[in-house]
């Protein structure tokens, strides 16, 4: 079974696609006769090798990217899917990266919303810092679903989604990820 990468947990995927379409809507409402300068979004190619090898004892699907045109301006985005063992209840993990260098607007309104802070018997979410970069951590009890998303170098959103494992291993995951390589591609 193929995990797909979500942007977000269900419980805060509203508070995300309203800031992604806040950041569009700051985007298009800009000045009609400014010329648009919108940065070129990397090619997926030099983001695949950012995704890791699998951990000893898991494996890994391989890595899949993409670069397209959408609207006139380019969002590149890359994934891999990781397991450990078969079945429904097996651990499994989540590497997606998106570009979002075409829409500034987006990184700092995804940022803002980071700053919330709840905790319930259902789980978490919290903000942290990873490295030095603004991140958000939120885990669903129920489930056993945890996520981590950090924005890096203010282009890359970087999320790990982690399935039947204990939210302390987003932890260990981050760490197989190369952050300031992956800040230094331009």
């Amino acid at each position: 079974m193929k995990t797909t990468a979500r942007f977000c947990s269900p419980a805060h995927a509203g508070s995300f696609v309203l800031a992604f379409l806040v950041g569009v809507a700051l985007g298009t409402a800009r000045a009609q006769n400014e010329p648009i300068l919108v940065p070129e979004a990397v090619d997926y190619q030099k983001l695949l090798p950012i995704l890791p090898e699998p951990p000893q004892g898991w494996t890994a699907d391989k890595p899949e990217g993409s670069t397209e045109d959408v609207g006139g301006f380019k969002i590149t985005n890359v994934h891999r899917d990781y397991h450990q063992g078969d079945g429904e209840k097996a651990p499994t993990a989540a590497i997606s990266i998106v570009d979002l260098v075409a829409n500034p607007d987006n990184v700092s309104a995804t940022t803002d919303a980071w700053k919330n802070t709840s905790e319930s018997a259902e789980g978490y979410s919290k903000s942290v810092t990873i490295d030095g970069n603004p991140a958000f951590e939120a885990f669903e009890k129920e489930s056993r679903h945890a996520t981590l998303w950090v924005m890096i170098a203010n282009r890359y959103s970087l999320q790990i989604e982690l399935q039947n494992q204990d939210p302390k291993e987003l932890q260990q995951w981050i760490k197989r990820v190369d952050l300031k390589k992956l800040a230094a591609i331009k």
